[in-house]
C-alpha cells in the first residue's frame, strides 16, 4: 500500500503516469525529475508520510528510478 501511495505522489509531482508502470525509469536522465521537482517531492513526501528529508542528506542516485525511490523512502520511514 505504501509503495502505491509513494508512486502516486511521484506521478503527481512528475506529471507522468509512466512512473507507475516502469519501476526502472531513469527519472533524472530522462528529465522527468529536476531540482525543482525534487524539492516538491521532498515537501510532498513530508506532508503525506510525515518523513523529514533534508536536501543536504538527499542523494540523487537513491532516487534515480521509481523502484529506488520507493526503497529509499520505505527505509527512511522504517528508521
Amino acid at each position: 500500500m505504501t509503495k502505491d501511495k509513494i508512486l502516486q505522489v511521484l506521478a503527481e509531482v512528475a506529471e507522468t503516469q509512466e512512473v507507475l508502470s516502469q519501476p526502472d525509469l531513469a527519472l533524472y536522465e530522462l528529465q522527468i525529475l529536476d531540482s525543482m521537482k525534487t524539492v516538491e517531492l521532498i515537501v510532498a513526501f513530508g506532508r503525506e508520510f510525515d518523513v523529514e528529508i533534508s536536501p543536504a542528506e538527499f542523494e540523487r542516485e537513491a532516487w534515480a528510478t521509481p523502484a529506488l525511490l520507493v526503497a529509499d523512502l520505505e527505509r527512511r520511514m522504517a528508521s
